[in-house]
C-alpha cells in the first residue's frame, strides 16, 4: 500500500525521511532511491509542537525528496485506531512541510526489528518501512 500526496521525479536519486509513528514516541530512518537501503535515525520522545520542532530539524538537516510513514494496519489488514492516528500524522506532515508523503503497511516491522536485535526499536522500525516503500520503487 502506497499513497503519494503529490507526484515526484523518477530520473534522479531520491532522498526518505521514515517515520514509524506512535503515540508517545517517533521512530525516524533515513534512505535513498539508488542504494535502497535505509538507516535507523532517532526516536523522538516528544508529542505536539515538540514533536513537529524535532521533525522540523531532521528534514532542514537531511533535505529529504518526500516522506515515508508507516500505517499500521490489524493482520487481516482492516484499519484500526492507530491507522487513523497514522494517516492523520502524514496529512500533518504534509501540509506542514510540503513534501509529497507516502504511506506504507508496517505490519510486523517492530517484531522485524526486534528480532534483528536493534537496540532502537522504533528507529529500526521505520528504517524497515523505508526499505520496504524503496524495494517497491519502479
Amino acid at each position: 500500500m502506497s499513497a503519494s500526496m503529490r507526484a515526484m521525479p523518477s530520473s534522479s536519486t531520491r532522498s526518505f525521511l521514515a517515520f514509524d509513528f506512535g503515540l508517545k514516541r517517533v521512530g525516524v530512518a533515513a534512505g535513498n532511491s539508488l542504494t535502497r537501503r535505509a538507516t535507523p535515525l532517532r526516536t523522538i520522545a516528544a508529542e505536539g509542537d515538540a514533536r513537529f520542532a524535532a521533525i522540523a530539524r531532521l528534514i532542514a538537516e537531511w533535505q529529504p525528496d518526500a516522506l515515508v510513514v508507516g500505517v499500521p494496519v490489524h493482520p487481516d489488514g482492516t484499519p484500526h485506531d492507530n491507522t487513523r492516528r497514522a494517516q492523520r500524522f502524514a496529512r500533518q506532515l504534509h501540509g506542514r512541510f510540503r513534501l509529497p508523503v507516502h504511506e506504507v503497511d508496517e505490519r510486523y516491522s517492530t517484531t522485524e526489528a526486534a528480532a534483528s536485535g536493534a537496540r532502537d526499536l522504533d528507529a529500526a522500525s521505520a528504517a524497515i518501512i523505508l526499505e520496504q516503500y524503496l524495494h517497491n520503487l519502479a
